[in-house]
């Protein structure tokens, strides 16, 4: 009877030592705890809030699945540098359902093919019409590069001042692009913080933008009705993709990857002739990059790699970054404001950083409050969407600059 009651406790035992909640409620468990319940926040600002939820949603849930101790999905060890290289074998052969779907977004794949779903989806003609956007896009940038010397004056290495910088630019995919090629996945710093407060910065648009362009502006000049925008021609419409993608890849290499896939998907829609392309891109295969794009890099926001003070730092460099591009933005339209007369309203300088198309609205409501028969959502759709390409040029800049 003895022999049966050992076997019965050792067995329970044994389960118990193997189990999850042993180790969540052990030594060190309590990361994971929090881990856990940072997830259910993020989880609820997506689904309650409608805060980013595309993203946010799988990135949550990717964070819960990496903090449930004993399960194996992601192991963050097989994805530290030696001698300068991944041993993918050892990924395939070793790794989770996480570290497999990882590949994707450490290979550079992922956030590629976001930008080309992105310019399926993506009007150039307010940038077109109106080419002036383009400086006020590039000046929103502006952000990302002084907090990359901030970063670096911190005491931060430059592959991770370079990726908190990025971060400044308002877009997700390309923040995910510059980490993953510029970090070892042996530090405190990981692709997973740099998305986490890309996205939550992104997120968080309608609440950081508005006091900055209202400190940043008189009300004269947010009453500042600007003329309608041309009509932009087919052929226009056409040349414009081919001719960036030539004029950007020529000048900063690095950022041909993205720039490229954004300008094919946007000639996939002006061409007019590839309808199934375009429903591919823009749908079904946005939706399933999205999901494992999310997911993964969720999975990289490990307990042990988001409790510490180096993440403290990149969410503050991080709003830094947000918010010295949108001064940036603001400063120059008041440059433009004063060169053209008064003909340009300052508060479209704003929507350069990206984060398309909420910053753009966010110009219009801000706009609209001081005259409510103010419509400058379609001029600030230039700067927006020079924006887009602005971040994904500074990003190939800092990859050229950090190598």
């Amino acid at each position: 009877m003895q022999g049966v009651i050992d076997f019965f406790t050792n067995t329970l035992g044994g389960l118990w030592s193997d189990s999850g909640l042993h180790a969540l409620f052990g030594e060190g468990g309590w990361k994971n705890l929090i881990m856990i319940l940072v997830s259910f926040v993020f989880m609820y600002l997506a689904i309650a809030k409608g805060f980013e939820p595309l993203l946010l949603l799988p990135i949550s849930f990717g964070m819960l699945l990496t903090n449930l101790p004993m399960a194996g999905l992601y192991h963050p060890d097989l994805w530290v540098l030696v001698d300068g290289h991944v041993n993918y074998g050892e990924v395939l052969k070793e790794g989770g359902l996480l570290d497999i779907l990882y590949l994707g977004v450490k290979l550079q794949i992922y956030p590629p093919l976001i930008f080309l779903g992105i310019g399926c989806m993506t009007d150039f003609s307010p940038l077109i019409a109106n080419p002036k956007s383009f400086l006020l896009g590039a000046a929103a940038q502006g952000g990302i590069f002084f907090t990359f010397v901030v970063a670096g004056l911190l005491g931060f290495t430059a592959a991770e001042a370079g990726s908190i910088a990025i971060i400044g630019g308002a877009d997700g995919p390309t923040a995910i692009y510059v980490s993953t090629r510029l970090l070892t996945g042996g530090g405190a710093i990981t692709t997973g913080n740099i998305a986490l407060a890309a996205y939550t910065y992104m997120a968080l648009v309608p609440i950081i933008q508005p006091p900055i362009m209202k400190a940043l502006t008189t009300k004269k000049e947010r009453a500042v009705k600007m003329e309608q925008l041309r009509t932009v021609s087919k052929t226009e419409k056409i040349i414009f993709p081919i001719a960036v993608t030539i004029i950007v890849s020529l000048l900063v290499p690095s950022a041909a990857p993205l720039v490229g896939m954004l300008m094919f998907g946007n000639l996939l829609k002006e061409s007019g002739v590839a309808a199934r392309l375009i429903d591919t891109a823009q749908n079904a295969l946005m939706n399933i990059i999205t999901i494992f794009l999310g997911v993964s890099v969720g999975a990289t926001t490990k307990a042990d790699q988001i409790i510490n003070l180096k993440f403290g730092g990149v969410m503050l460099l991080g709003v830094i970054a947000f918010s010295l591009g949108t001064a940036c933005g603001l400063l120059f339209g008041k440059i433009m404001y004063k060169v053209t007369g008064g003909k340009v309203n300052p508060l479209i300088g704003s929507a350069g950083v990206s984060a398309v198309p909420m910053a753009a609205r966010i110009s219009q409501k801000v706009g609209a409050e001081t005259d409510p028969t103010n419509f400058l959502l379609m001029h600030a759709m230039g700067p927006n969407v020079a924006g887009v390409i602005g971040s994904a040029v500074a990003a190939g800049v800092l990859l050229s600059v950090i190598g």
